[in-house]
């Protein structure tokens, strides 16, 4: 299991035993989670500083997990649905990384390496599916998905 693995399944451990809003900062990075519905589960880990991170899930069995490692990173997560999933990674400095899912089923996954990329994913229905994975430095993706 990798280290950004194991951040990863204890946010989610402790993010499903306090199913409430909480925020969190330390180091000039900022982590802030709200849920509304049942049976949501978000976990968010950061090392490295000036890191961003929101979290927010309306609706009913949705997933967020987000990781951010290096500095000045941005992430943002919003799901509101049924049974939707979605993951964040980011290492490097200066990245953005964004998901928007409305309705059920939908899975996103974003993976950034390096510096200065942003990703965007918007999906509205269910049953979508995206996956980006950037590596080096300046890139940017959109994805939109009805």
């Amino acid at each position: 299991m990798t280290i950004a693995s194991t951040f990863k399944t204890v946010a989610l451990a402790i993010a499903i035993a306090l199913p409430v809003a909480s925020v969190a900062s330390a180091g000039g990075s900022y982590v802030s989670v709200e849920q509304y519905g049942y049976g949501n589960a978000a976990g968010g880990a950061q090392s490295g500083w000036f890191n961003d991170m929101t979290l927010y899930q309306d609706g009913a069995w949705n997933t967020a997990i987000a990781t951010q490692d290096g500095h000045h990173n941005r992430t943002v997560v919003g799901q509101s649905g049924w049974n939707n999933g979605a993951s964040a990674s980011t290492y490097g400095s200066g990245n953005v990384n964004g998901i928007a899912q409305i309705g059920a089923n939908n899975s996103a996954d974003t993976t950034q390496w390096g510096n200065g990329n942003a990703v965007g994913v918007i999906q509205v229905g269910n049953g979508n599916a995206a996956s980006s994975t950037q590596v080096g430095h300046g890139n940017v993706a959109v994805i939109v998905q009805n």
